[in-house]
């Protein structure tokens, strides 16, 4: 059993989610793809345990050809772009195809942009295979690759046809990728939903279990909220910046440690008790609310804290997509539930929170 939640646009550019447990075999898989063409892009680990099911889901409509790219952010690249637009000219995909990412973030983002791009614009299909992928980066059309100065500095925004949003897929995600998707639904309850951030400190236990019923309502939650936030404000130009709460210090840790040593997750983590000490440190945010998201931080088993200089950060932080006329936008809580985006702090409180202590 499925369900389906609608992720508005004008223009008849909406798409749904379709949330369930065992979705890949089923026939809801079919409905995004209207041509007879598909290129699945996924990654060796993925494709093992997945692949072979999808394939045989899409092959009796369609032509499916398959590349598979490097694991994980050092892959997010130019080149391995340039590599999936290669497979697509050489088995002569038309305008008609589909593009089905099949993996994490990497592929989503890296495959969305070859959809985006690739005779100006096939269609795409979102299928994340893990829990950062399913709540975040699958939903919203935002598409990119990294380049060594800054992460996601090279892409597009492309919605998809579909994301198909299967928790069962999660049952092969080794248990520190998993750890890491929790840090953006935590991210949920900060922005959004108090009611959502006390549910976690009632049932993180459950999650770290990967109890079915639990993970479909913590996922179903968090693609609701960031249904809402993508319909209000697609591109960005407003409201859509409170995703990007813990972001600015998390990309620039990914950058300083070279996208290998610390997974996304983990630095957005770390970047939210940053953020939480940034808005504690201007005024904006009790104490206690700084500490209930720490502690909620540490029991899902996620770092609170980097060791990276305060001052090699804030030059990375600079390069972040949210700078504007030379000033650093961040996103600061003004109580659990609730946030705002300021370019007021000045970088000697920036610097303070990175390093952390009193």
């Amino acid at each position: 059993m499925s369900r389906r939640l609608e992720v508005a646009l004008p223009h008849g550019r909406g798409y749904p989610i379709l949330l369930g447990d065992g979705l890949l075999g089923s026939r809801a898989l079919l409905e995004p793809f209207a041509g007879s063409q598909a290129l699945v892009v996924t990654n060796a680990a993925v494709a093992r345990h997945h692949l072979d099911k999808l394939r045989a889901s899409l092959s009796a409509t369609a032509q499916v050809d398959v590349v598979e790219i490097g694991d994980g952010e050092p892959y997010k690249t130019l080149d391995t772009y340039a590599g999936i637009l290669d497979e697509l000219i050489a088995k002569r995909h038309n305008r008609t195809t589909t593009v089905v990412a099949l993996g994490g973030g990497v592929v989503g983002d890296v495959a969305g942009f070859a959809a985006a791009t690739y005779q100006r614009g096939v269609g795409l299909v979102q299928i994340p295979t893990t829990l950062l992928a399913l709540v975040d980066s699958s939903v919203g059309g935002k598409t990119a690759v990294n380049h060594p100065t800054g992460k996601n500095l090279i892409g597009a925004f492309y919605q998809p046809r579909a994301v198909i949003a299967d928790v069962g897929l999660l049952a092969t995600l080794p248990e520190r990728e998993f750890k890491a998707g929790l840090a953006e639904v935590i991210k949920y309850g900060v922005i959004a939903d108090p009611v959502l951030f006390a549910w976690l400190e009632s049932h993180i236990e459950d999650l770290l279990e990967r109890d079915p019923r639990r993970l479909v309502h913590a996922v179903r939650r968090s693609c609701e909220i960031k249904a809402v936030v993508v319909a209000d404000d697609e591109r960005e130009q407003g409201r859509r910046a409170i995703l990007n709460f813990g972001h600015t210090f998390g990309h620039a840790i990914e950058a300083l440690t070279g996208y290998e040593q610390v997974l996304h997750g983990e630095a957005v983590a770390a970047g939210m008790v940053m953020a939480m000490d940034l808005s504690r440190r201007l005024g904006r945010v009790a104490d206690d609310h700084a500490d209930r998201v720490r502690r909620l931080v540490e029991r899902a088993g996620l770092p609170t804290t980097m060791a990276v200089d305060p001052d090699a950060m804030l030059d990375a932080m600079g390069m972040d997509k949210k700078v504007v006329d030379g000033r650093l936008r961040l996103v600061v809580c003004d109580g659990i539930g609730q946030v705002t985006v300021t370019s007021e702090a000045p970088p000697e409180t920036i610097r303070a929170a990175i390093a952390g202590g009193g």
